[in-house]
């Protein structure tokens, strides 16, 4: 699956994607769902089953006003984002 189309289909949703293939600047192309869900505690708990995966977690809304992302870790893997409220 495209991710572009997995943005589209989960729109506002948090996802969980096993990345399968990535451009010359490390962007997720293609990916394989793991899971969605408008409850980001719920995705982030599938992550402890898919750690030895090259996994890709992310929300597909726009981030609200009173959240800060901060971005952690270094190159493509191990690095993550967390979204912070104010």
């Amino acid at each position: 699956m495209k991710i572009e189309e997995v943005k589209q289909k989960y729109k506002d949703e948090w996802v969980l994607v096993e990345i399968l293939k990535e451009d010359d600047m490390g962007n997720p192309i293609d990916v394989k769902l793991i899971t969605h869900s408008k409850n980001r505690d719920e995705t982030r708990e599938a992550m402890k089953k898919y750690r030895k995966q090259y996994t890709f977690h992310f929300y597909t809304g726009e981030i609200p006003k009173d959240f800060v992302a901060a971005f952690y870790g270094s190159g493509s893997c191990g690095a993550g984002t967390s979204l912070i409220s104010n």
